[in-house]
């Protein structure tokens, strides 16, 4: 009986092993030691050369300059996902242009938004744009954006395209999302175009049906119709910007909405039967497609739409330039208006705050769980508890923040741009004068030192006197907290209990770090927790940067205006900078040289010089001599720096007398500019 007893425990013990050895070893093996596969060194990086461009520009060649990054880098930072699911991938690769048979994602059609061409390389099968990429998420293929869509740039200059990485992108996300809905509604309303893109769909096997096809559309296509409406902005954005905390904010506050308060809100307007029509089938809980039927249902009118607006979200009216990537990890805080602390988690919070701006799917709902905590403290298994389940690629947003530690500042390309070159002469002259006027907010590094540091110099609006509209709007706007309610989230001087509505920076803030502690549900049990783990232990670990005060001069956060202080904007080292036109944190003035003039002209003189009320943008020509991109003598996006949003005013140190630290400091003259401009290229 003994033997018989020991031989089955044996068995027994060797049946488990076998377990733990098929079913748990293999995924912790995945999530501890996977590397990055950088197998793709295409030489030319997979850059595509364009034969028709909407503005005249013209290149024969693509270049890289010396960042620090080989081909491989590069690649592998164009096609890493972060878990952007913006349409079934089948839908993006077969989906015809509006009013048209050809592809929406021609390279000719995908330049028109300033997105940049890619041949195939074996990263990139398909030859789609920088930044766009195939993610998985719960078994289904989608079309997504990276951090490259909107940070890579190209300079045209004479036939050559220099490709920068980390630079700020060109693109107009608006146009391309406002053709993208056009495109879809031809599928859902035109037979004859929805039968050719259903017959193409089910060709490339995803779909098992014409009906699940169809009914896809519908959602996508409503979702698309949903987002522009809640993001309307009355300024246009153009070309190279894009409001997108005022998105991120948005996404945010339509996914942490629940029933019970979106009833009581639309108790406001609309009558029981009207809300009860527009909730048909809807849960506790609402999901991205009910979210997307509601909106719909209840934008009937214009009135409605301006509404439901208002009284939901905020107003997405502040677009920014898509700022530079480079020393960012070695940043102490990022964004314009340096809302994110680069310590600890600070990094991953502010990556997944991107991802949920660019279509990350937001499963956020409150859900009843066991808990055996929940059980020894007397309160019964079963726990009310908030998931926030997310296709959010931790593991891909801590390893493309530690790719991006090794990225340098382009340098001026003295070879390319010839007679317009830097004079060493006037590199001096314009250091002297770097250091009078500007030092002071615009600190010098070594770019490619490996212990390099941005301190971040923070300038309060009235200081800095620029477009006060991005920093405002992050203060100023309360939202529904949803499911967030009576949750709490801390700030620089305390935590802030979240009532009904709440500052929509402390409502972001708490969704990011729930994000972040979720684990991933699209991996089995163990990979997901090992996963998650790991991520936390090497982000946390292998940040060198330290909680720190902010510097400058700022009004300081309190209890009774706990953001006080995002009423600033950042001044940060100038490296790089002749590579990242336009100017000001709005894009509002299109070349260096302009920026160091006044922003009106003297009234009377006409020979003065100012920064120019009008201008397009949209060329990707590069003027070495002004230093910026072509702004004029072609059919761009006309930017009117009267429109709201759109200032062109403030950062005027050089143009006007002012008193710094005792010294009166006079206008720079003409030649002082110029010797200016040559330092500030130099850097």
């Amino acid at each position: 009986m003994l033997r018989r007893f020991r031989f089955r425990r044996h068995w027994l013990l060797a049946i488990v092993l076998f377990l733990i050895l098929v079913l748990v070893v293999p995924p912790l093996v995945v999530a501890l030691f996977h590397h990055q596969d950088k197998s793709d060194n295409d030489p030319g990086r997979g850059a595509a050369l364009v034969s028709a461009d909407l503005f005249g520009d013209s290149f024969t060649k693509v270049a890289y300059l010396d960042q620090n990054w080989q081909p491989e880098d590069s690649l592998w930072f164009y096609t890493t996902t972060q878990g952007s699911n913006l349409l079934p991938y089948d839908f993006f690769m077969v989906l015809e242009q509006p009013g048209a048979s050809s592809l929406f994602r021609s390279n000719e059609h995908m330049n028109r938004f300033r997105y940049l061409p890619q041949r195939a390389t074996s990263s990139n099968p398909d030859a789609l744009p920088v930044g766009f990429v195939k993610d998985g998420y719960l078994k289904k293929d989608y079309i997504g954006l990276t951090c490259a869509a909107c940070h890579t740039a190209q300079l045209n200059y004479r036939g050559l395209a220099l490709r920068i990485d980390g630079g700020p992108g060109g693109a107009d996300m608006v146009g391309f999302l406002s053709a993208l809905t056009a495109s879809m509604k031809a599928v859902r309303d035109q037979p004859a175009v929805q039968q050719r893109f259903v017959k193409e769909v089910l060709a490339r096997g995803a779909y098992a049906s014409a009906a699940e096809v169809i009914d896809d559309v519908r959602v996508y296509t409503q979702r698309l119709v949903s987002y522009n409406v809640i993001n309307h902005s009355p300024t246009d954005y153009g070309y190279a910007r894009l409001d997108a905390f005022g998105r991120i904010y948005n996404r945010t506050l339509e996914h942490l909405l629940n029933r019970h308060q979106l009833e009581a809100v639309l108790r406001n307007r609309y009558t029981p039967a009207q809300i009860s029509e527009a909730l048909a089938g809807v849960g506790a809980t609402l999901s991205s497609t009910q979210r997307d039927q509601v909106i719909t249902r209840l934008a009937k009118t214009q009135e409605d739409i301006d509404w439901l607006r208002a009284e939901l979200f905020i107003d997405a009216d502040a677009p920014v330039s898509y700022p530079f990537l480079w020393d960012v990890p070695q940043h102490d805080v990022v964004q314009w208006n340096g809302l994110g602390n680069n310590a600890g988690l600070g990094p991953l919070g502010r990556n997944a705050g991107e991802v949920i701006g660019v279509f990350g799917t937001l499963n956020w709902h409150e859900a009843t769980d066991y808990s055996l905590g929940s059980l020894l403290a007397g309160k019964g298994f079963k726990q009310q508890a908030l998931r926030f389940d997310s296709s959010v690629n931790m593991e891909n947003l801590r390893l493309i923040e530690s790719h991006l530690a090794s990225l340098q500042s382009p340098q001026w390309p003295r070879e390319v741009f010839g007679a317009a070159s830097i004079d060493p002469a006037r590199v001096l002259r314009g250091e002297r004068l770097f250091n009078q006027h500007c030092v002071s907010c615009h600190a010098s590094i070594e770019r490619s030192s490996p212990a390099r540091r941005i301190v971040a110099h923070m300038s309060g609006l009235d200081e800095v006197g620029t477009d006060p509209a991005m920093a405002d709007n992050s203060v100023k706007y309360l939202g529904y907290s949803g499911i967030l309610r009576n949750e709490y989230v801390g700030a620089n001087v305390g935590n802030i209990l979240l009532d009904k509505k709440a500052p929509i920076a402390a409502l972001l803030t708490k969704a990011t770090m729930n994000v972040l502690e979720t684990r991933d549900p699209d991996k089995s049990f163990v990979q997901r927790w090992a996963e998650w783990l790991n991520n936390m232990f090497k982000a946390y670990s292998s940040n060198e940067i330290k909680p720190s005060n902010k510097q400058g001069n700022y009004t300081i956060d309190t209890t009774i205006d706990p953001y006080a202080s995002l009423r600033a904007y950042k001044g940060r080292a100038l490296n790089g900078i002749w590579a990242t036109s336009p100017y000001l944190h709005n894009g509002s003035v299109p070349t260096l040289y302009d920026l160091l003039l006044p922003a009106q002209c003297a009234g009377g003189d006409k020979q003065a010089e100012c920064r120019p009320a009008r201008f397009r943008t949209g060329s990707r020509e590069f003027d070495p001599l002004k230093v910026g991109l072509k702004s004029d003598g072609y059919d761009g996006f006309l930017f009117d720096t009267a429109l709201a949003g759109n200032s062109n005013a403030g950062h005027e140190y050089g143009t006007v007398v002012r008193v710094d630290g005792g010294q009166t400091l006079q206008p720079l003259t003409k030649e002082e500019r110029l010797d200016l401009l040559d330092y500030l290229k130099a850097q």
